[in-house]
């Protein structure tokens, strides 16, 4: 069957940047029901996949050699892989990427701005503190962690970093300009769906429309029912098998070894992970962790507030913060 004709470049007019687990795949799905907009079926993961901090899954040592994805513009093999994504969908008035860790790479806003230049992000957010740990448990389910969230935070840095927002968002303000970037919280999104949806209606270009009769969820989250248990599998077997996921990412004509790769994740995330995702909700997070990742984050995110021109402590019950060194000098004055 072959492509439907297009008329419009093959390529995205809007990204959904990130970040992850802030409600950026509900966002998709939504916007995905639009007669007038169309995506591919997975996150592309296209402009990112040679940052070794955002996917280390999609590098691979073979034969003392690295095995890596390459975005260039020069390379075909990638470039025809990217609109191929695009031509698939035909010609459809608006077109978007869900890519949800553009956010954290320091190139991605460079690439976008030079490849895409009229394309616009929009990123989500949410309360860092509740986000790290939903990435956790997300990493857990995906079989790559092997230990309690304690020890994921320092065996996974990008656990903190992916809840780290305000550098992230002032480097691609800074690169593509404020009216090119769209900023939604995920708490805002669960209060007024409606109204969110408006605004990023009018930001990407289309008539605001009415969420009646739009499934408006996606991605319910099931929880391993025996932590300790599952984190004893994943070190066993799980983090192996959750390695042959991206073997065929971006690859067009993928091999022997990149289809049987990909069938046995296939069996064993869907047949055999699912036997331990027996709970509907994960445990409460230890007092004193929340309280260490309170100040942390609030502190990693100074200025926050005044980039979204928001007082975010009215949001986020986490949120403290971080005390500039003006504020610290006058009140030891006032001491």
């Amino acid at each position: 069957m072959t492509s439907p004709q297009m008329k419009r470049p093959p390529q995205p007019d809007f990204i959904i940047g990130g970040a992850p687990k802030c409600g950026t795949t509900s966002l998709h799905f939504i916007l995905d029901q639009h007669p007038e907009i169309a995506f591919p079926t997975d996150e592309v993961n296209y402009f990112d996949a040679d940052d070794p901090f955002n996917w280390p899954d999609l590098f691979f040592e073979r034969g003392g050699r690295l095995d890596y994805r390459d975005p260039s513009p020069d390379n075909s093999e990638t470039r025809d892989w990217y609109r191929a994504k695009y031509e698939a969908l035909g010609d459809m008035a608006l077109l978007g990427e869900d890519s949800t860790r553009y956010l954290f790479s320091p190139m991605v806003a460079h690439r976008v701005k030079q490849r895409l230049p009229d394309a616009k992000v929009i990123f989500m957010l949410r309360d860092p503190i509740k986000r790290a740990y939903s990435e956790y448990w997300h990493a857990m389910k995906m079989m790559r962690v092997t230990t309690s969230f304690e020890g994921a935070l320092t065996a996974l840095p990008q656990i903190v970093a992916g809840s780290t927002y305000a550098p992230h968002l002032q480097q691609w303000i800074d690169v593509l300009g404020r009216d090119r970037v769209h900023i939604v919280l995920l708490e805002d999104f669960k209060n007024d769906r409606q109204a969110v949806m408006d605004g990023i209606a009018r930001f990407i270009g289309v008539e605001p429309f009415s969420l009646e009769g739009y499934e408006l969820w996606f991605n319910k989250t099931s929880y391993p029912g025996k932590p300790k248990l599952m984190q004893w599998v994943n070190a066993l077997v799980g983090r192996r098998v959750s390695r042959l996921r991206y073997m065929g990412h971006m690859r067009r004509d993928t091999g022997l070894r990149e289809k049987l790769a990909n069938r046995v994740y296939q069996f064993y995330f869907h047949k055999v992970n699912p036997l331990l995702l027996t709970a509907d909700r994960p445990p409460e997070m230890k007092p004193e962790t929340a309280r260490y990742l309170s100040r942390l984050l609030s502190d990693r995110n100074a200025g926050l507030d005044a980039l979204l021109d928001r007082d975010l402590s009215e949001v986020w019950s986490s949120w403290s913060p971080a005390t500039t060194t003006d504020d610290k000098d006058n009140s030891m004055a006032a001491q």
